[in-house]
């Protein structure tokens, strides 16, 4: 009997702390996600100052998902990188990480006209092209930062100990019960982008169902996660061509739909996930809501 008091106050304990803990986290990610957003607008406003633009505006931020977001202008404007990539980096000086991928796309096709890579580690900093100035354009500037969840690094250590102590009653309890049947349906994590009833694991270059494991290729991979980052919207085949196969140095017509038709194939499983074919453009990745 005292034992299980024991355990029942020990549960109770931990499940109190962690409330606090997660209060503090959650104003904490608050906090992190509007300063990451002021900070993309002030990247946009020293980018049309340094234009000599001071009077046209940096268009609403776009938060893409997490940890990307998306910086739109009003007015056309033209850029050097190396000035670029002083104002990112001036600008970013005290974000929570330092590692980051910067994309200028052209406004017209999405098809990306400068970027480059910033990491904790100089040793893996990509640059490249700098002292070439873009002529006015309509831009849009993408920034990617690192997979450091906001609010959570501070208090990892807190986390894993409270986690311990909070688990242990469970296994104890655990131990004397019978196991009950896993679910078969996959579950979302913050590595893995929901489509549906599917998971896109980018990482491990998978496709999970709820009943196996698809293997993807390295284009195959590429290709879904250009979808999966622009849901429901029309992708043109000539961006599709470029970021796929341009490191390759040649691009056969046929070869992204070939890609297409095995995508397609993998998807079937979900009748709610479709690769629509939009003539004379290119294709949409189709999410319907799931219907409860």
């Amino acid at each position: 009997m005292k034992t299980k008091h024991l355990l029942l106050s020990l549960m109770l304990l931990s499940l109190v702390i962690f409330a606090i803990l997660a209060a503090q986290i959650t104003q904490d990610n608050y906090f992190s996600l509007a300063k990451s957003e002021i900070l993309m607008r002030k990247i946009g406003h020293e980018l049309l100052l340094n234009a000599g633009d001071s009077t046209s505006r940096v268009l609403p931020v776009t938060k893409l998902h997490a940890a990307k977001y998306r910086i739109q202008f009003e007015n056309p404007f033209k850029f050097e990188p190396d000035t670029l990539v002083r104002i990112i980096s001036k600008t970013l000086a005290r974000h929570e990480t330092s590692d980051y991928i910067v994309n200028v796309l052209d406004c017209s096709n999405n098809a990306v006209v400068y970027g480059y890579a910033m990491a904790a580690d100089k040793k893996n900093d990509v640059l490249s092209c700098l002292g070439r100035e873009q002529v006015s354009a309509c831009y849009l500037v993408t920034v990617e930062f690192g997979n450091v969840p906001f609010g959570i690094k501070k208090y990892a250590a807190a986390v894993s100990l409270l986690a311990f102590v909070g688990l242990c009653p469970f296994v104890v309890v655990g131990y004397r019960r019978r196991k009950s049947v896993a679910s078969q349906i996959p579950k979302a994590s913050d590595r893995l982008t929901a489509m549906g009833k599917l998971l896109f694991d980018k990482d491990n270059k998978q496709l999970i169902t709820p009943t196996e494991t698809l293997k993807l290729t390295a284009k195959e991979t590429r290709l879904l996660d250009i979808f999966a980052q622009n849901p429901n919207q029309i992708i043109d085949r000539a961006r599709l061509q470029k970021e796929i196969w341009e490191d390759d140095g040649i691009i056969v017509g046929r070869s992204l739909d070939v890609f297409i038709s095995k995508l397609r194939k993998k998807l079937e499983s979900d009748t709610q996930v479709q690769l629509v074919n939009i003539h004379g453009k290119g294709y949409r990745l189709q999410i319907e809501a799931v219907k409860i």
